[in-house]
Parts: structure tokens; sequence; C-alpha cells
């Protein structure tokens, strides 16, 4: 975790600050459960699990376009990784 920043010296940047902390809590919230999304997946994938996977991949990829449109995730980022998910998840489906 970061360091908490010094004393400002001002009421805009004390109140800055505070959106900043609020801000980054809740970017911090989104990005823990894109990566649970993600994680799941995966695990679904090599559990060979394609039923657990469909059902897994449509819920990252709906954290994941969240993120993105809350600009969290940048789009191409986030296009990259539904892309990547997909391929894996079909490659699964197929097997």
């Amino acid at each position: 975790m970061a360091a908490k920043a010094p004393v400002k010296r001002n009421l805009s940047a004390e109140k800055r600050a505070r959106q900043a902390e609020k801000k980054n809590a809740r970017n911090r919230a989104v990005k823990s459960k894109v990566k649970g999304a993600i994680k799941a997946v995966e695990t679904s994938v090599r559990a060979k699990d394609a039923e657990a996977s469909a059902s897994a991949l449509k819920e990252a990829v709906s954290a994941i376009t969240a993120a993105s449109a809350k600009g969290i995730l940048h789009k191409n980022n986030a296009s990259r990784k539904i892309s990547r998910l997909t391929r894996k998840a079909n490659a699964a489906l197929k097997a």
C-alpha cells in the first residue's frame, strides 16, 4: 500500500485527496473482481470442465467490459484479455 500523503494546506487539496482515496478503493475492487473472474475461467479450463468454463467466461467478459466502460482498463487491454480468455475456453470446449 502507498504511504499517506503529506498534510494538505488548502481545502481543495484536502478534498481532492479524499476523492482520490475513494476512487482508488473503487478501482482496486473492480480490478480484483476482474482478476478473480479470469482466474475462475482459467481453473475451469484446466479442469477441462466445458460447462463451468462457458459460464465463467460469460461472467469474466462482463466484468472486463464493465471495468473498461468505467475507464479502469484501457479498451485495448480489455479486448486483449477477452480475446485470450475466449480462445482458451473454446480450446477447452473442443477437447
